[in-house]
């Protein structure tokens, strides 16, 4: 009987769920959840991470290729560190003179802030993970159920991608770093899916839209933004669109922009793949195929290959399970080699686009494991928690007669990428670009994106630091690695402030994340002429005032002296934030009109002046909420 109990409690310890238990479950190895993972591992938390396939980087391992980021300097440590690493792997590898680690350093314009394959990126960001003691990684599986205990989650199942496996995870905290949204939906916070009206949130570019390209601002308020944004430390891009009227409704709907593989290609030819015919070509379908955009040069004579979409079918990706997703991704991989063979072989491709085509294949040292297809498909936009604030398309504007776009006193990071929106709908209209499709370049300037965004309605202990509470046209400015990898650093020292509080993230006071952030190099304002990475106090100190509306504009001008109405405006917000009176959009209008006045110039410079106020506020630890 003995032999028999033993024998029925091996067999059901092995048909159970596996229970695992840690500080905080993080679902997805994107690079976002992979920043938090580090940071929460660093501060001392135990981590799981949990990731749907076996390959951690999301799609910075499969094909992106390209940092994008308008951003050129420092803005989070991971980031930083993760981005460093990669010139490092070619420099050390290749020499500094080589192509390839000439190739990986940004470019003198457009977007390259550096380039790099992807199985080296996938190197990078899984040797942060797997060097962390504290991270316990789970390859293989998606989250089908949890249990709640009202605002709290106590658990997630999570179910093996291509098996019947099951583990069970228990955690104090939960986020979600997936592409999709994914453990949200399963831990049922409210999200949205899809484009608001116009009327929503009096956002221009809102619902149903079509642009069209015109030479010169179409309005004095864009060539007034044109002219700010000019004096802004980013990567620029030149160009203005205006709203074509009258098709363009406003109207809300279900859709989300167009996605698509990030494909690589390479021109070696010891490394490049011959693209065979498919059996079922079309070459009449496949000519109203877009096949522009690409990244080029990557090291090691390959290219990123950022096209053809399917517009239209990446909707019903979004809340599809796994069977239902896949579909979607095999239509767009066998597009992807059907127009390759087209842009390859067939005589309407003009002779010498054909010869250039011809002499890229898939690259045979990438995703080997996967028939040379990338392990991840180009999310673009999916599910968006409506969390305790909704990030909108104001928010990464100018304000009404400032300087720059609002300010957020909850701050725990910056969007600077400008709005950009892929196709939603195959629709067209003479004149215009596909409906849905947008780039509001000299129009968007650096916002600050609120604590309040990445924490969901009705879930205390769960963090969403990449499907982050947004609208559709805001998401253009949010949807950036850089930006996600930094926003879940964040959130990786939330989760810790929160573990050695012995509470939930959403009753952490702000303020103290906040000043966390601020002393451990987290950008959480853009400031033109700062570098966040230094240890210069008054720095610290200027990011911390510039969520508070210390600054009205985006120069801080630290060791310039120190205007005496300034001063006096900057005593009365102290003031107002020691007594926790202080409003930051309001306040920011009062120093603006302080910075315009004409007053002396004092002795001191605007960095002592920060730094002394800082150093003069209470620096104990604020209590939870």
């Amino acid at each position: 009987m003995k032999a028999f109990l033993a024998a029925l409690s091996i067999l059901l310890a092995a048909s159970s769920p596996r229970a695992e238990e840690a500080d905080l479950c993080i679902y997805e190895a994107t690079p976002g959840g992979i920043a938090m993972a580090v940071r929460a591992a660093r501060e001392g938390l135990s981590v799981v991470l949990v990731n749907h396939n076996a390959h951690l980087g999301g799609i910075l391992s499969s094909g992106l290729g390209v940092w994008d980021t308008l951003w050129e300097g420092k803005r989070a440590p991971i980031y930083d560190e993760a981005r460093q690493a990669i010139f490092e792997h070619y420099r050390t590898t290749y020499g500094e003179k080589s192509p390839q680690y000439l190739n990986a350093l940004p470019g003198k314009s457009g977007h390259s802030n550096g380039k790099f394959e992807p199985h080296v990126a996938e190197m990078v960001l899984t040797r942060l993970v797997t060097q962390e003691k504290n991270i316990t990684v789970v390859r293989g599986y998606y989250p089908t159920a949890v249990q709640r205990d009202g605002p709290l989650l106590k658990s997630v199942t999570f179910r093996e991608l291509t098996g019947s496996g099951t583990k069970h995870i228990s955690a104090k905290i939960f986020a979600d770093c997936s592409y999709e949204g994914d453990l949200a939906a399963v831990a049922r916070v409210p999200y949205r899916v899809g484009r608001e009206s116009r009327a929503e949130f009096h956002e221009p570019h809102a619902g149903v839209i079509y642009m069209e390209s015109v030479k010169t601002a179409p309005t004095e308020e864009i060539a007034r933004a044109a002219k700010l944004h000019a004096g802004l430390n980013l990567r620029k891009f030149s160009g203005f669109q205006r709203i074509k009227e009258p098709e363009s409704t406003g109207e809300a709907d279900g859709n989300v922009q167009a996605f698509n593989y990030r494909t690589i290609l390479s021109s070696a030819p010891a490394n490049r793949m011959p693209v065979e015919m498919p059996a079922d070509y079309d070459p009449e379908k496949l000519k109203r195929l877009e096949h522009g955009s690409i990244v080029s040069p990557i090291p090691n004579l390959k290219r990123g290959w950022n096209r053809p979409q399917l517009v239209g079918l990446q909707t019903d990706y979004v809340e599809a399970d796994w069977p239902g997703r896949r579909k979607g991704m095999d239509a767009h991989w066998n597009a992807t080699m059907a127009l390759l063979y087209f842009l390859q072989n067939d005589p309407s491709v003009e002779p010498a686009r054909q010869k250039s085509w011809r002499e890229y294949g898939l690259a045979k040292d990438e995703f080997a494991d996967n028939a040379h297809r990338p392990y991840e498909f180009y999310v673009r936009e999916a599910r968006r928690i409506t969390g305790r604030y909704i990030f909108t398309q104001h928010d990464a504007m100018l304000a009404t007669g400032l300087e720059r776009a609002p300010v957020h006193a909850d701050s725990i990071g910056v969007t600077e990428w400008y709005l950009d929106t892929h196709a939603c709908t195959p629709r067209h209209v003479p004149g215009a670009l596909e409906e849905g499709k947008m780039m509001l370049d000299v129009e968007t300037f650096p916002g600050q994106v609120p604590y309040r965004a990445i924490l969901p309605q009705g879930v205390d202990n769960l963090l969403v630091p990449v499907c982050l509470s947004s609208t559709h046209v805001a998401w253009g400015t949010i949807r950036l690695e850089p930006t996600w990898m930094a926003l879940a650093e964040s959130a990786g020292h939330a989760a810790a402030l929160s573990v050695q509080q012995n509470i939930a993230p959403a009753r952490l006071n702000p303020d103290m994340l906040l000043r966390k952030l601020v002393t451990n190099h987290v950008m959480v304002s853009f400031l033109n002429d700062l570098d966040v990475a230094s240890d210069d106090p008054r720095i610290a100190a200027a990011q911390y005032f510039s969520t508070k509306g210390f600054f009205a504009n985006y120069n801080a001008r630290l060791d310039e002296p120190l205007k005496e109405s300034t001063r006096h405006a900057w005593g009365q917000g102290l003031a107002a934030l020691r007594a926790g009176t202080l409003k930051p959009m309001e306040f920011v209008k009062q120093v603006r009109d302080a910075e315009s006045a004409a007053s002396p110039l004092l002795a001191q410079s605007r960095g002592d002046s920060l730094l002394r106020m800082w150093k003069s506020l209470e620096m104990a630890e604020p209590k939870p909420r």
